[in-house]
Order: C-alpha cells, then sequence, then structure tokens
C-alpha cells in the first residue's frame, strides 16, 4: 500500500527504497508490489528503471500481468522507446495476454512520438481486429502519428 501511496503521489525514489527496505527485510515483493513500483517509474519518467524492475520481476519467478506490461510500455511511451514498446507488446502477447486498449493506447503513443507512423496505425487495426474499442486517447495519438 506505501508503494502504491508513492506511485499516486509522483514520488518514484521513496517507492524505491520502500521496495529495497522491503527486500531487506526478507519479505518478497509480488506482482502487486512491483506493479505499483514499475508504474511509479513510469509515472516519474524512469524509463530504465522501470525496465530493470521488470527484469527483475522476471528473475525472481514472477509473472508479469497485463498491469505489468501497461505500466513498462507507458514508461517506454515516455522515455521515447517505441522499440521497446513493442518487444514487450510482443512478449505480453507470446506470454498469452490480452493487451487492453489501455497497452494499445500506450504503445500507438510511442510509435507516434518515435514518428512510426505505419505501426501506429498497424496497432489501430490490430486493436479492432482484436474486438477492442479504441477510445478518445487512441484516436488522438493515431492522429497525431499522421501530422
Amino acid at each position: 500500500a506505501a508503494i502504491s501511496a508513492c506511485e499516486k503521489g509522483g514520488r518514484p525514489d521513496t517507492a524505491l527504497d520502500l521496495l529495497d527496505e522491503m527486500k531487506g527485510r526478507g519479505l518478497e515483493p509480488n506482482v502487486i508490489t512491483y506493479n505499483a513500483a514499475i508504474s511509479a517509474c513510469e509515472k516519474g519518467g524512469r524509463t530504465d528503471t522501470a525496465l530493470d524492475l521488470l527484469a527483475e520481476m522476471k528473475e525472481r519467478g514472477l509473472e508479469p500481468d497485463v498491469i505489468t506490461y501497461n505500466a513498462a510500455i507507458s514508461a517506454c511511451e515516455k522515455g521515447g522507446r517505441p522499440d521497446t514498446a513493442l518487444d514487450l507488446l510482443d512478449e505480453m502477447k507470446g506470454r498469452g495476454l490480452e493487451p487492453n486498449v489501455i497497452t494499445y493506447n500506450a504503445a500507438i503513443s510511442a510509435c507516434e512520438k518515435g514518428g512510426r507512423t505505419d505501426t501506429a496505425l498497424d496497432l489501430l487495426a490490430e486493436m479492432k481486429e482484436r474486438g477492442l474499442e479504441p477510445d478518445v486517447i487512441t484516436y488522438n495519438a493515431a492522429i497525431s502519428a499522421c501530422e
């Protein structure tokens, strides 16, 4: 709960300190803990740290979920790393997880910011093919990609 509060309060450094303290006390972080920490890093513009936490989580044998990938892909979008965002989207699907509107919005926005217009439009089409309803954020990102 404390790490989640830091995430909501925009305090990624405090969230990371709490995660380290938790591990230092022999407590095992779970998926929810990592999701909150990754999300805190995403909101704080700490892309590399978010990706490091995702890797650490997997090394500890924890299975990332849709929320994990959404936060990591959003971190890549904010950090200007469209290729990494797309790799994570592919990895997510490869693990049998179903991307949702949030996932596609982050990936489309990452492509838009990275100048990958065709890929952004391909993701919009893929999203519709999967039966997901694009929202205002989706269309704004796709339109911006075309500018």
